[in-house]
């Protein structure tokens, strides 16, 4: 395929999820009935698709509209393309522009602060401005680009030299990541990673440095007892189990479905975690972990159709949802044991607002804390450590 021609394939795409089809069905669905493109094709309008979801707010401005059209003639401006020769209408590429779109494109392009504005929802943007405070535009600029690809490296196999070793040798380019001692940031060959021998032999595992950072302060030794209550695929209780392999460590979701893959990922690498059913749960475990439901805006880098898809009415039933969780999980701790909140959020509603309130209603208190933003390389997260006062 040509350049144009993934350019008229993105906005194909983009106007079916104008229409409400999640991007990944609509990228899927192109890619079975486009043959003809090969792998490099389905890469690039992949790119293409997700650079315009994280910033449909400017690219719309720029590109004067909502259309997928608009959009991306948005794209190719904000990436100083050649949109003259790009836009022809000569083979698969799309059409000219017109008279009115080409009186747009020679407008000035606004800062580079007013664009990074737009890229938030409307309603969130007073409430994500008072959060992140003199962050925010820092913030909102880093989350304008794709997010960096890290990995774990699982400790039980080998050390971060070690991993970076094996990864080299089939082409995939790593650094250590200052955030965690097991963290990787893949520079090269990131779409090898989970056909590697390193990750299929489970010497390495995808997972954000910032939850990385996170887990890492957890105190977690052998012999305790450990819940993941809201365990979904398993990768923090995966974590906890690499740094004590002897833990005795539980996986629990309300929906058994999302912990299908535990069993396997932790054969891989080498971990010994117990899945438990809904209704099965016991009491007085040392250390109770709850990685909440959450807007998830700290991912919305990777995830960038969330943001577009979250409303005022979702945060709320979230938060409600969290408290809710919390408190079920407190009810599984201890005498003298932990309780770990944690959330993908950059919103205070989500994070500190939650701990506050937990701590006033029930007499816990918070040992430690922490917010990471994507300044801090990673995802933006948030990770609180409470104990009973008593």
């Amino acid at each position: 395929m040509t350049p144009a021609a993934r350019l008229a394939a993105a906005i194909a795409i983009l106007e079916q999820v104008r229409e409400g089809a999640p991007a990944e069905r609509a990228l899927t669905n192109w890619g079975r009935a486009s043959r003809f493109a090969g792998s490099g094709d389905r890469a690039a309008v992949r790119d293409h698709v997700f650079d315009v979801l994280r910033c449909r707010g400017s690219f719309a401005a720029l590109g004067g509209g909502e259309s997928g059209r608009a959009l991306v003639l948005g794209l190719a401006r904000a990436q100083g393309l050649d949109i003259a020769a790009l836009f022809t209408g000569e083979g698969h590429a799309p059409a000219p522009l017109s008279a009115q779109e080409a009186a747009r494109l020679a407008q000035p392009l606004p800062d580079e602060g007013t664009l990074a504005d737009l890229d938030w929802p409307d309603w969130l943007r007073p409430q994500l401005q008072a959060d992140l405070g003199a962050a925010y535009a820092a913030v909102s600029a880093r989350m304008r680009a794709r997010a960096p690809v890290f990995l774990r490296v699982n400790l039980a196999r080998g050390d971060r030299a070690a991993a970076q070793a094996a990864l080299a040798l089939e082409g995939i380019a790593t650094r250590p990541d200052p955030l965690a001692e097991t963290a990787l940031e893949v520079t090269g060959g990131a779409r090898r990673v989970q056909a590697s021998a390193a990750y299929r032999d489970g010497l390495v595992e995808l997972q954000d440095a910032a939850s990385q950072a996170a887990i890492a302060q957890v105190p977690v030794a052998a012999g305790m007892r450990v819940l993941d209550y809201c365990a979904g695929g398993g990768g923090k209780a995966l974590a906890l189990a690499a740094r004590a392999p002897k833990a005795r460590i539980e996986a629990h979701d309300i929906d058994p479905g999302r912990m299908r893959d535990i069993p396997v990922r932790a054969a891989r690498a080498g971990a010994r975690i117990s899945t438990v059913a809904p209704g099965r749960l016991g009491r007085d475990y040392d250390l109770v972990l709850v990685d909440a439901p959450c807007s998830g805006s700290g991912t919305w880098r990777r995830t960038p159709e969330a943001k577009w898809r979250l409303t005022p009415e979702r945060l709320a039933e979230l938060c409600t949802l969290q408290a809710q969780i919390l408190r079920a999980a407190a009810a599984r701790v201890a005498p003298g044991g932990r309780l770990l909140y944690m959330t993908c959020s950059l919103l205070d509603a989500e994070n500190a607002a939650q701990v506050e309130a937990f701590v006033r209603e029930t007499g816990w208190q918070v040992a430690e804390q922490r917010r990471f933003t994507p300044l801090d390389g990673g995802d933006g997260f948030f990770a609180a450590q409470l104990e009973r006062r008593d």
